[in-house]
């Protein structure tokens, strides 16, 4: 068991409560207390949403409608579609950054 953390068990033999100790409390509450921070993903998790992307399918996509929107020839529903890629390709750079920050933040906490 690692020294920093005690279970609390019942009469029973179930586990009821855990014990830490102040540095891991003050790391535990530190990081959840600030909303960015990922505090449900494993490490690897967290790698892996900083480096994804869109699907090859969905960049090309957004290529030919960026392309054909400077030249003024999309319709109505492609402009649609344009807004919703770059909307998604937003809210993507904002989890990836959010995974960076996580990321860079336990590294910090690893290392103090």
């Amino acid at each position: 068991m690692h020294k920093s953390l005690q279970y609390i068990i019942n009469q029973d033999g179930e586990a009821v409560g855990v014990l830490l100790d102040l540095q891991t409390y003050q790391q535990l509450t530190e990081l959840s207390t600030d909303d960015e921070i990922l505090t449900s993903l494993s490490w690897e998790e967290l790698q892996a949403l900083s480096e994804s992307m869109l699907s090859s399918k969905k960049q090309e996509e957004l290529n030919d409608l960026l392309a054909r929107n400077a030249d003024n020839t999309l319709s109505v529903e492609e402009k649609d579609n344009l807004d919703h890629l770059l909307a998604q390709v937003d809210q993507l750079n904002i989890l990836k950054t959010r995974a960076r920050y996580t990321l860079q933040m336990k590294r910090n906490q690893n290392t103090a």
